[in-house]
């Protein structure tokens, strides 16, 4: 692994980086309090709440953790015109995220509110619809991303949360149009359709996500994990598979390669958000022109700080640069 053009990048190259985000943009809301009593008018606890915070979720997450590596960060998807909206554009905007693609509609903002009382949590509500959208709103979404790749994009990312976002009809439109500007296509896949991610240029399923389109599940180990990303390779016509392992780290796949890369989390606390993290990053890599192995290992290493965080977590350039400096030079 090349660490020395790794921190080339991280130091010098990222801000140069455009990337586009699309996908289920949502917004995450957490309440935190403490639990002292029943309730005297149903059998449930009265969480007293505390503080309260708003994160970026889902597809606004990658778009987060791009734009704290420092990026030039777009983000496209649907949103709702209700107060979670608002909510939700005010930190893209605390963030330095352009969100000109975010295509209003008569949808609510997919939202998920999180109750915790103590360190345990109570309830989630989702605020969400997963009905297929109206022909009016898909056309503005393609037609912002048709302009963004004239005008130049480096990468574009996919990150499908199954909320409706990415369709076979958007997902096909969106690699089709990519590939048209020669524009590598970064997929974050969700349920067992994926023939709408046929031809992409990199997909990063976990175990879990690859046993969905399965017959026979595979079991979390290298063999059987290098079996299943050729079966994916040829069946969707997919260039590379990255597969994120948990603790077995991840590993790369492509034609003539296959690369396992170890994980360097020493604790685990919560893998919430460790998905957005390694799209970003791989795709942050690839638009800084890293080799896929190199930006295999970097976006491996990104996420190896998020699972040592509670909640969902965007890694910093500042942070990445640390790991980066940590390593052994015997590496490079």
């Amino acid at each position: 692994m090349d660490i020395e053009k790794m921190l080339t990048l991280v130091e010098e190259r990222l801000s140069r980086c455009k990337i586009l985000v699309t996908g289920d943009v949502m917004l995450d809301k957490y309440y935190y309090g403490e639990v002292t009593r029943i309730s005297p008018e149903a059998p449930v606890p009265i969480n007293h709440i505390t503080r309260q915070k708003e994160t970026l979720g889902g597809a606004a997450n990658v778009a987060h953790n791009l734009a704290l590596l420092g990026c030039d960060t777009l983000l496209a998807g649907f949103v709702g015109e209700d107060y979670h909206c608002r909510s939700l554009k005010e930190k893209l905007v605390e963030n330095g995220i352009d969100h000109a693609g975010l295509v209003p509609t008569n949808r609510p903002t997919t939202t998920k509110m999180r109750i915790i009382g103590g360190h345990q949590q109570m309830m989630r509500l989702d605020f969400e619809s997963t009905e297929p959208l109206e022909k009016i709103y898909i056309d503005k979404f393609l037609a912002f991303v048709r302009c963004k790749l004239a005008e130049s994009i480096d990468a574009i990312v996919v990150s499908d949360y199954a909320k409706g976002t990415c369709s076979e009809v958007t997902t096909t439109a969106i690699i089709e149009a990519a590939h048209a500007h020669g524009v590598p296509v970064i997929i974050d896949p969700k349920g067992a359709n994926w023939t709408k991610y046929r031809g992409a240029d990199y997909i990063t399923p976990n175990v879990k996500e690859i046993n969905e389109i399965l017959i026979d599940p595979i079991k979390n180990t290298n063999a059987e994990v290098l079996k299943a990303a050729h079966y994916i390779m040829r069946k969707y016509r997919i260039k590379n598979v990255l597969v994120t392992r948990s603790e077995s780290g991840v590993t790369l796949v492509r034609e003539g390669e296959e690369v396992h890369i170890p994980t360097r989390a020493q604790e685990v606390f919560d893998v919430s958000g460790a998905g957005d993290t390694v799209i970003a990053v791989l795709a942050a890599g690839l638009a800084g022109g890293l080799k896929g192995r190199d930006a295999a290992f970097l976006a491996n290493l990104a996420a190896s700080v998020v699972v040592r965080k509670l909640g969902t977590y965007a890694v910093s350039r500042e942070e990445l640069k640390e790991e980066l400096r940590k390593l052994p030079r015997e590496e490079a």
